[in-house]
């Protein structure tokens, strides 16, 4: 089976059909506000919201190498991305089930559990998310998937606007555990929906697919990463800007001290960063024929360096801290779209897999340092670790200049917006 409109066409509307409905089900589980607040207000700590965030976020890209090297060798990925998709689904609903009946359950057992189903949603997260990548990468044809992104750009900001509300209604008419309870199983119910999409995807097999075992491609690595500066570029460059990244959930656990954790306050942290999520992404949208990738991924890094410091700030003035997270909402978005868009750039349909794969395992920085962060800022403070991570991020623009973001075969830009599968 060869590629050609037909099948572009009912990938593309089959890929938009999840992305529609993903949006609307991705503030039921954001994972900087919705998710942290439910730890904590489940009994969490600075040190749990290490662990957590080293689960949804280091764990998930560790597993993308091993997944990768499962994965590559099938000239088929379909249904790889349909079981991620389904585990994700399962961890939701679990997550719902759990709240609802959390008064009857000894909190450290609350904890525990919180912790097993966001493994299973992370880790199958990334299972998904190596599938996605490959099979959009080479079941859409190329003057099809700007156009693709750019019109999921607008079309997702527009439903996680419109969400927004919602879960801020439902945070605001409920309260613990009854409110998360609520968004879990939500969130469970429409990335179900979303799911339908790629049942319909007709996919385009590779006949040169990459056949390497796992032990194979690990072995590979080394020579991978000597052999290709711009490989490495990238990776010191995500490495720095995953500090930040891993910050987020942080703000959280900061805010409280402060401000409390009451489903209005969380809902208006979220409401505000969806709106900056919203204005960058219809900003990219008119821009999308003429902005260039490393433009975003410096306005990324200078977000990155400056949210910490002026979380600080305004921690003195309490009722500024919430338009915090409209820099953080921009923040994510321009990440995502950079760091996302670099990776197909400077691959190929032959490799992305594997390469998603490497950089995910790469990614040390999203697996550790929540982890030091929960433990340090008990011993330091939030005032030490937050400039030390303002000073990792704006070290990355040593290595900007030296990154090639274009591709050799003249592909047209692509706007890679959020986690696809979430």
């Amino acid at each position: 089976m060869k590629l050609n409109q037909s099948i572009s066409r009912n990938n593309f509307r089959s890929f938009l059909w999840h992305a529609v409905f993903l949006a609307l089900a991705s503030n039921f589980m954001d994972i900087d506000t919705v998710i942290p607040s439910m730890l904590v207000n489940a009994g969490g700590n600075a040190f749990h919201i290490g662990i957590l965030t080293a689960i949804m976020l280091g764990g998930a890209s560790f597993f993308q190498l091993l997944f990768s090297g499962l994965i590559s060798k099938y000239p088929v990925k379909r249904n790889f991305l349909l079981s991620g998709i389904n585990l994700r689904i399962f961890a939701l609903l679990a997550l719902g089930l759990l709240l609802f009946y959390s008064e009857k359950i000894p909190g450290y057992w609350i904890i525990i559990l919180i912790f097993l189903f966001i493994f299973i949603f992370s880790v199958s997260g990334a299972f998904a998310n190596v599938s996605y990548v490959d099979i959009i990468g080479k079941s859409m044809l190329q003057e099809k998937r700007k156009r693709f992104f750019t019109l999921k750009q607008v079309i997702s900001a527009i439903g996680i606007f419109l969400s927004a509300f919602l879960v801020r209604w439902i945070l605001k008419q409920y309260g613990y555990p009854l409110d998360y309870a609520v968004l879990f199983t939500g969130a469970g119910i429409f990335l179900g929906i979303a799911s339908i999409g790629f049942w319909k995807i007709r996919e385009i097999p590779l006949t040169n697919s990459n056949s390497a075992g796992i032990v194979q491609l690990f072995k590979s690595i080394p020579s991978e990463m000597k052999s290709n500066r711009n490989l490495r570029n990238y990776i010191i460059i995500i490495n720095s800007l995953g500090f930040g990244v891993s910050l987020m959930p942080f703000l959280i656990i900061f805010a409280k001290e402060r401000l409390g954790l009451s489903g209005d306050i969380i809902g208006n942290f979220l409401l505000f960063r969806v709106i900056g999520m919203v204005i960058i992404g219809l900003i990219f949208y008119r821009l999308s024929k003429r902005f260039i990738y490393k433009n975003v991924l410096l306005t990324s890094i200078i977000l990155g360096g400056t949210i910490p410091v002026l979380a600080l700030v305004l921690f003195y003035f309490p009722a500024y801290f919430q338009y915090l997270f409209l820099l953080t909402g921009i923040f994510f978005t321009t990440y995502k779209v950079a760091t996302d868009g670099i990776l197909i750039e400077i691959s190929e349909d032959n490799n992305r897999a594997f390469y998603a794969g490497i950089v995910g395992a790469s990614n040390l920085s999203i697996t550790i340092f929540p982890l030091l962060a929960g433990i340090l800022i008990n011993m330091l403070g939030y005032n030490t670790i937050f400039i030390f991570t303002t000073c990792v991020i704006l070290f990355s623009l040593l290595f900007l200049p030296y990154l090639d973001c274009t591709r050799k075969d003249k592909d047209p830009v692509i706007n890679a917006s959020e986690n696809p599968v979430l």
